[in-house]
Parts: C-alpha cells; sequence; structure tokens
C-alpha cells in the first residue's frame, strides 16, 4: 500500500509540474509512514514539508494542491491535511480487510518483495576461531546473522552466507602445540603447560585422538619439547614467547606430523562447530577456508594491486599498507620482517576475493571488540578501487549470561565458558535464538536462561508460539463442536470483522511487510521480534474478548480466517528468526492474558 500511496503523490507532482504550478529539479523522495494514531488515518506523508523550501511555499498551500491533483483509487477512502502540513490517508474497508485474503492465498509466502532485485550479497557471521567450540557469545552472532540472512532472501537479496574459517595463523599453532603437549601428558611424560596453551577439557579430547590414531609416534621427552624454549610468565619470562617457541619447536621435532596433529585439531573442532550450529538452526552456503587464500595467489595479487596503486611502503624491514590516506587511523602491516603475511592481508585478499565472485555487496558481522576493523576494511575497499559503500560491517554487542540471578563467566583461553550447544541443550533452539535478537544488535544483552525455560508469560518466544498454538488448537476443536471452516464464506463475510480487537488484529497483519523490508534494509532483526510479541499479545486479547467457535456460520469463518492468517505470519516471522511454531504445547487450556 505504501507504493501505492507513493505512486499517488508522484502522479499529482507530476501534473502540477506539468502545469507549472511547481517548478522542482527534480522529484523528491516520497516518504511514507504509518500514523500511530488512528484519527489521524493510516498513512501519511510529509513530502509538502519537505517541498517547502524548494518551492518558497507554505507547506499546506502544497498539500493542498496535491490533495486536489491525486487520483481517484478504490483504496483510499479519504484524505486529509494535519498539522503543519502533513497528508494523510485513510484506508476503505474494502481495501483494509482485503489482507486476510491476500494472506490466505499467499500463506509463507506473504511479506515476499522484490525490494532487493536480485542484487548478490554476501554474509559473513560467526567465523569464530577454530580453536574450541563456539560459546555463548558466538550465539548471539549466529543468530542475528542467520536472522538477517532470511530477512534479506525474503526481500528479493540473492543472499550467500558464508563462515570464514580462520585455519591458518598463529592462534591454530598454538591450538596444535597444546594438543600436542597434552598428548604428551597421556604418553606419561611430565609436562609443564604453558600459560599461553588452550587448556579447555576439548584440548584433552583431541589429543586422545591423536594419541588414538598414532600411539606413541609423537612423543618425546621433556627436555627435547623444552630445549632452548625461553621462560613462560609463571617464570619471570614473556608468554608470548614462550609459546612461540614451543611452536617452533614442535614444528621442528615432529616434521610432517605436525601436519597430521593440526589436522585432527582443526577437523575434530570445526566438525563440532558445524555440528552445534546446525543444532542452532544455522546453515552457510560456504565454509570459506582461509589457507586457501594462502595456498592460492589471491593474497599476493591483492597485495600487488596495492603496490601498483602506491598504496604499500617498506619500513623497519616490513611492508606497510597507507590505510591512514583512506581514513584509517594508523598504517597496517601487511607483511612482516620475516617474510610472513600478516592476519591484514588476508582480510585484503578475502575482500578481494568477494568481489571477484561478483558480489555486490559484503556484509560482515563482528563482535563489539572488533569495531577496530571498520576503518581498516573500509580502507582496503577503497586502496582496492572498490567503493566504501559496498561493505557494511554489523558489530554485535555482548551478550551476558545469567543463571539463578548470576552472571556467568567466560573465558575461552582458559577453558571457562558455557559452550553454545550446553545452551541450547538447556533452554532449547527456539528460546535461544529468539532471546539473542530481542534486543538491537548494537544494545548489550543479558540472557536470562532461567526466563528462556519459562513457561510463563513474561517468556516472549513461549508467549509467541502459544499464540501459534492457540490458533492451531481452535481449528482442531471445530469438529469436535459439529462446526466446519469455509475459506470462502470467510472472505464473502469480512465486512463482519467489526469489533475493535478484530480492527487492531487487521492492522497489524497489513504491516508485517513493512515490518520485513525494514528490518531487512536496516539490519535491525529485533524489530521481527518486537512486532510478533505484539500481533501475539493483540491475539490473545482477542481470544480472550470474542468467541472464534460460534453458531453463526458467516461471523464464525471470518474470524476463522482472521485466525488463519494471524497463524500463518506468526509461524513465518518465527521461521525468520530461526525458532519453530509448534501446534501443540503444554498446558494448551492455560490462560494467557
Amino acid at each position: 500500500m505504501i507504493g501505492h500511496i507513493q505512486e499517488l503523490i508522484e502522479n499529482a507532482l507530476e501534473h502540477l509540474q506539468a502545469k507549472g504550478e511547481f517548478n522542482l529539479d527534480q522529484t523528491p523522495t516520497i516518504n511514507i509512514e504509518r500514523t500511530r494514531n488512528k484519527d489521524h488515518g493510516d498513512y501519511a506523508s510529509n513530502v509538502a514539508m519537505m517541498l517547502a523550501k524548494p518551492l518558497q511555499m507554505n507547506p499546506r498551500t502544497i498539500a493542498e494542491k496535491i490533495i486536489a491533483e491525486l487520483t481517484d483509487t478504490s483504496h483510499v477512502n479519504k484524505v486529509e491535511i494535519a498539522g503543519p502540513g502533513f497528508i494523510n490517508f485513510y484506508l476503505t474497508d474494502a481495501c483494509r480487510l482485503q489482507v486476510i485474503k491476500r494472506i490466505l492465498k499467499l500463506k509463507e509466502d506473504y511479506g515476499d518483495s522484490q525490494l532487493g532485485a536480485d542484487q548478490k550479497i554476501t554474509v559473513e557471521f560467526v567465523s569464530a576461531n577454530p580453536t574450541g567450540p563456539l560459546h555463548v557469545g558466538h550465539g548471539r552472532g549466529a543468530a542475528f546473522g542467520s536472522s538477517l540472512t532470511n530477512l534479506m532472501k525474503k526481500v528479493g537479496y540473492d543472499v550467500h552466507a558464508e563462515y570464514y574459517v580462520n585455519d591458518h595463523g598463529r592462534q591454530m599453532d598454538i591450538l596444535a602445540a597444546s594438543v600436542w603437549l597434552r598428548y604428551l601428558e597421556l604418553c606419561g611424560e611430565r609436562i609443564t603447560f604453558p600459560v599461553n596453551g588452550y587448556k579447555g577439557e576439548y584440548i584433552v579430547d583431541i589429543a586422545r585422538k591423536v594419541r588414538q590414531k598414532y600411539g606413541d609416534d609423537f612423543r618425546y621427552e621433556q627436555a627435547v619439547v623444552f630445549a632452548q624454549v625461553s621462560p613462560d610468565e609463571t617464570e619471570g619470562g614473556d608468554k608470548e614467547q614462550h609459546v612461540d617457541d614451543l611452536i617452533i619447536n614442535a614444528k621442528d621435532i615432529l616434521g610432517t606430523g605436525y601436519a597430521k596433529i593440526f589436522r585432527i585439531a582443526l577437523k575434530s573442532i570445526l566438525s563440532g562447530i558445524e555440528d552445534d550450529l546446525e543444532d542452532f538452526n544455522v546453515y552457510y552456503d560456504e565454509w570459506f577456508s582461509e589457507k586457501s587464500l594462502h595456498e592460492g595467489d589471491t593474497i599476493e595479487r591483492a597485495l600487488a594491486k596495492l603496490d601498483e596503486d602506491g598504496h604499500l611502503y617498506k619500513k623497519d624491514g616490513a611492508l606497510w599498507f597507507n590505510a591512514t590516506h583512506f581514513g584509517d587511523e594508523k598504517d597496517r602491516v601487511v607483511m612482516r620482517e620475516n617474510g610472513l603475511k600478516t592476519y591484514f592481508a588476508s582480510d585484503v585478499a578475502y575482500l578481494l576475493n568477494k568481489f571477484e565472485r561478483g558480489f555486490e555487496k559484503s556484509i560482515y558481522v563482528f563482535g563489539a571488540d572488533h569495531h577496530g576493523y571498520i576503518p581498516r576494511l573500509k580502507a582496503a575497499t577503497k586502496a582496492l578501487g572498490f567503493d566504501a559503500d559496498q561493505i557494511e560491517i554489523l558489530l554485535v554487542q555482548f551478550a551476558h549470561l545469567f543463571k539463578g540471578g548470576e552472571k556467568l563467566k567466560m573465558s575461552t583461553r582458559s577453558g571457562e565458558f558455557v559452550t553454545l550447544s550446553k545452551l541450547v541443550d538447556e533452554v532449547g533452539c527456539d528460546a535461544a535464538r529468539f532471546f539473542y535478537v530481542m534486543r538491537s544488535h548494537e544494545q548489550h544483552l543479558d540472557f536470562d536462561m532461567d526466563l528462556a525455560k519459562s513457561q510463563s508469560n513474561d517468556n516472549p518466544v513461549y508467549y509467541i508460539q502459544y499464540a501459534h498454538a492457540r490458533i492451531c488448537s481452535i481449528m482442531r476443536k471445530l469438529e469436535e463442536q459439529n462446526m466446519t471452516h469455509n475459506v470462502e464464506i470467510g472472505h464473502v463475510s469480512v465486512e463482519l470483522l467489526v469489533e475493535e480487537h478484530e480492527q487492531d488484529l487487521i492492522k497489524a497483519l497489513s504491516q508485517y511487510p513493512e515490518v520485513v523490508e525494514k528490518a531487512a534494509v536496516n539490519y535491525s532483526v529485533h524489530t521481527v521480534a518486537n512486532y510478533l510479541r505484539e500481533l501475539a499479545q493483540l491475539f490473545h486479547s482477542y481470544y480472550n474478548a470474542h468467541q472464534v467457535q460460534i453458531d453463526n456460520e458467516n461471523l464464525r469463518n471470518a474470524r476463522l480466517n482472521l485466525c488463519l492468517a494471524t497463524r500463518y505470519v506468526l509461524a513465518d516471522g518465527l521461521a525468520l528468526l530461526g525458532s519453530s511454531a509448534p501446534d501443540e504445547m503444554r498446558a494448551e487450556d492455560k490462560q494467557v492474558a
């Protein structure tokens, strides 16, 4: 309907321009918004106030001229001027009620659009280093990224969901070294484990797999393992240098065995991550390997492109990218003095790879601690010759887990954390997915596990799912009461839906496509969650105030149509957020306010 009203105003402006009453260089963007107060109609536009300055005319006068030129339409009953020059549109009853028939025809396709016009976009999210299982902190990025992908697909974007696997570099070497040291302990060697090693129990589990497959093949005495290794932090040394020396020894001592341990560790953790994400209803079109950038020529080509355009320089034996020239706070090293490429070099190559694959826009979903990546990736985009607006970096704030009123501690390196898998096991995928996206990704989130497990009005996902299950129950119980549902009778009797609760519910249903589009364009997944909660509240209020299974056949079928339309929207909205819409729930006859 917004598009229809925009078209009416655009045509009116064209007529006024042709008649010489308006003199505009270009047609302005026509903003149409839902009115908050039903007394002000259904939609309002501020176009007259936007044109006041360029036309040097009173906005109410402009509004009067626009209204006089509006084409007659069966969808609009009345148009009025309000306040300083708002143009308010009142829809006809027939138009307003038509939404029920439309939903029952389109079902889960209601709300689909071609807003994205098949624009090819990649969304990268989670991309946690495969150095340990996913924890609850990763869960928020996973829920947000997956839901955003679903929303963008629904409005017509050609979306490619991607997980960037950091399977190359120092953190992976620390992982492999940690596994080897735990393996040596299993072999009976006395090992002083490094402060900077990965200490979780999962490291021991991987070490067991190594020993099961290779026995004592990689066993060496402690004196050999720690030969010429600098002191650790506990001995007054540098923990970073200590673990780096251990990695060098591991590679020298093990030879090809190091790669075998590395592969087992990577495969074990990565397969666990994949399983956890599938259990969390998160799926990817591609798992992209960072290692592939190093094994191919993408990094070399990316750096060569920067060098050709004069954006690289040498300093202190290292190769630097002149990032400050493109707005970054400091220049970035792309190759260290020892010839090793930096993580940032991989980031630049990955960026180039995305554009070479034909993506028109690349969306990154990062944790809030990655805020420094915004200027450097924007700088790299511009230096490679692309528009900085072709990448969008969304920062997801931290999620704090609470249980029994207490905040749970989180530390990946020490192994003290709640895994995503454990959270899903305890509260369920539906509640976890929904709770993660209840608030804007730009706001901190306190995740109350006890509330997520509760069956009460205060638990939003339970409240919404209960509304869906209640509608399913209504449909099931028709036969028990010797009643039927005739959709066509409901369509022709739709004008009988005159109760205020019914009108409010119909208005909310008509807003769904707009909610979805705005959520996709503004990356505001939480607005869909808020909408579903409000829709569920409207339905519960309606159900508690009015009977649906009544003898009056015409009114019964009109109400059943309204209920069924509500059910389709609830189910589709929950699906976009990665939660299910159950047909039955425990205590289904419980009174829900």
